[in-house]
């Protein structure tokens, strides 16, 4: 009898609402460590925003977010604090199934400064994204404060979209850029390159070159010794020259 009450009690406790209640609680509230450091107006740190949604593929975020966030391990420079920013608080599931808690929500929260906005290819960018006037518009709204505003992949189309490369030379997702060109036939659209500086934008073909990308930002913020440094620590074999790219003088 004891053990039929206490079983019972068990899962009443466990079942209850029939909703996890965890992830429920996650959902609705960011994680306070994060939300803490980021209230912070340091400015001795770059604040790097990495833009995620349900889609975004995996490489093209944790490629940059790698190469950024082992900033912090490094002694004499201005480091990056890289946190995840999304539409809401809800888990973010990326195209190969990884389940992320975005730290700050662009509805719904005050936003800290973003010095550094990093935009990752996600599954829709190609479509329905690029009607998502709430993600156009903080994207152009994070633009104007931002000191580089990058992309990897297809995230050159929310770029796009958002206006922010007219006038500039870019790249995309090398079979993709036929469709660039066509979606917007006033941009220049570079082919044959793994990234495109332009200005405070850097848009990059993607995938494992992602690296690249966010090595030469780290190159052009802190120095070859800098960028060799973090690439090490990756084992990745870094040479700028090596890389094809375009860098467009201003």
């Amino acid at each position: 009898m004891r053990y039929t009450i206490l079983l019972t009690f068990l899962f009443i406790t466990a079942c209850g609402s029939g909703e996890p209640a965890e992830e429920k609680q996650h959902a609705a509230l960011p994680p306070v460590g994060i939300a803490s450091e980021l209230s912070d107006p340091d400015e001795k740190v770059y604040n790097v925003a990495l833009l995620i949604m349900d889609g975004v593929y995996n490489t093209e975020l944790t490629a940059p977010y790698d190469i950024f966030q082992h900033t912090i391990f490094r002694d004499g420079i201005r480091p990056m604090r890289t946190f995840t920013v999304a539409a809401t608080h809800d888990v973010v599931t990326t195209f190969e199934g990884l389940r992320i808690l975005p730290d700050v929500a662009y509805l719904t929260d005050s936003l800290p400064r973003i010095d550094i906005l990093v935009v990752p290819s996600a599954e829709h960018h190609l479509d329905t994204d690029l009607e998502n006037e709430e993600l156009l518009d903080f994207v152009r709204q994070t633009d104007k404060q931002a000191q580089f505003v990058t992309s990897h992949c297809d995230g050159a189309f929310v770029l796009a979209a958002a206006g922010l490369l007219d006038g500039r030379v870019s790249t995309t997702f090398p079979s993709d850029i036929d469709a660039m060109r066509a979606k917007f036939p006033h941009l220049d659209v570079r082919k044959d390159v793994l990234f495109v500086h332009d200005g405070k934008y850097i848009t990059s073909a993607g995938g494992a070159k992602s690296f690249e990308a966010a090595l030469y930002l780290a190159e052009h913020l802190y120095g070859d010794s800098i960028a060799r440094s973090l690439a090490g620590g990756l084992v990745i074999d870094w040479n700028l020259a090596d890389v094809p790219h375009t860098v467009i003088k201003q």
